[in-house]
């Protein structure tokens, strides 16, 4: 017997509840969105929050271990550490959740009309990835850099569009196997148009694929800024980058490791936190947890 279209209020608010009591249960959950939770705080109120700003460069604190003054010290410019890393936070979420919503939305739609049409709709569509793929973005964002120049929207949309194909394949796999499956067989006995199918029934059941790509590929992307930027293709200086300010320690280590010590331990931490976020809400969205019994 096939579900209905849609659930009766009292049940989605049950299904609601359900899901909120597994996510709190979820202890990868709880710390994933604790720390992605107060990366975001830190990188919403910089403004505020930091010290100094950004770019303010005191010279009779250059290289400043970590004091008072200064708790997370200062770089080779006197510029404060602390308030560079808060700074940083906002450029690399931006960039990973921006370009990464690009990325998800593109491959789905291509995943979704491939997967669910087949035949010609699926060999068309599946060779317009496979002609994507077959160019060096990244050579190619190289080259685009050299010529015009380096901007936050520039690697946006490169980063966004570089991986889009993956995501594609996944969801087409996924949606492959949901199309043969009774309660779309029944949807489609009964009249239902491909789109009301495709929306109501198919795209329901691809969104935990679809939540853990993404919160995995959010990591990627600010692992993938951080490296541009440390040898000098991301976000072009002064603004302030974590990969840019290793990139700027790297000379000093020896002398003044908090210059690259620091920015490092976010993107390690930033990157543990997105993980962490897509492990477990892959073991909360599995559809086979929310069967009855279970």
């Amino acid at each position: 017997m096939s579900q209905p279209a849609v659930a009766p209020p009292a049940r989605r608010r049950t299904e609601r509840v359900r899901l909120r009591a597994r996510l709190m249960r979820n202890r990868r959950v709880v710390v994933g969105l604790a720390l992605i939770a107060g990366l975001h705080v830190a990188a919403l109120f910089a403004p505020w929050f930091a010290p100094y700003h950004p770019d303010t460069q005191l010279l009779v604190d250059r290289l400043k271990p970590p004091s008072r003054q200064h708790l997370l010290g200062a770089d080779h410019l006197g510029r404060d550490i602390l308030s560079r890393v808060m700074w940083g936070a906002r450029v690399s979420l931006a960039v990973g959740m921006v370009a990464t919503t690009l990325t998800v939305v593109i491959g789905a739609v291509f995943g979704l009309l491939s997967g669910y049409f087949g035949a010609w709709v699926d060999g068309l569509l599946m060779r317009a990835t496979d002609i994507f793929l077959a160019f060096p973005v990244f050579i190619l964002l190289i080259t685009v850099v050299a010529i015009y120049g380096s901007s936050v929207w520039l690697l946006i949309v490169f980063l966004g569009l570089a991986a889009w194909p993956s995501t594609a394949r996944l969801v087409r796999a996924e949606v492959l196997s949901i199309a043969a499956r009774e309660f779309v067989l029944a949807a489609r006995a009964v009249g239902a148009s491909n789109t009301r199918i495709l929306l109501a029934h198919v795209l329901p059941n691809v969104v935990s694929v679809l939540v853990v790509a993404a919160t995995l590929r959010v990591a990627i992307v600010i692992l993938i800024e951080a490296g541009l930027s440390y040898f000098g293709l991301g976000v072009p200086p002064p603004t302030a980058t974590w990969g840019g300010m290793v990139a700027d320690g790297r000379l000093v280590m020896d002398t003044a490791w908090w210059i690259t010590t620091f920015p490092g331990v976010m993107v390690v931490v930033t990157v543990l936190a997105y993980n962490l976020l897509g492990d477990g809400l892959r073991d909360v969205l599995d559809p086979r947890r929310s069967l009855p019994g279970q």
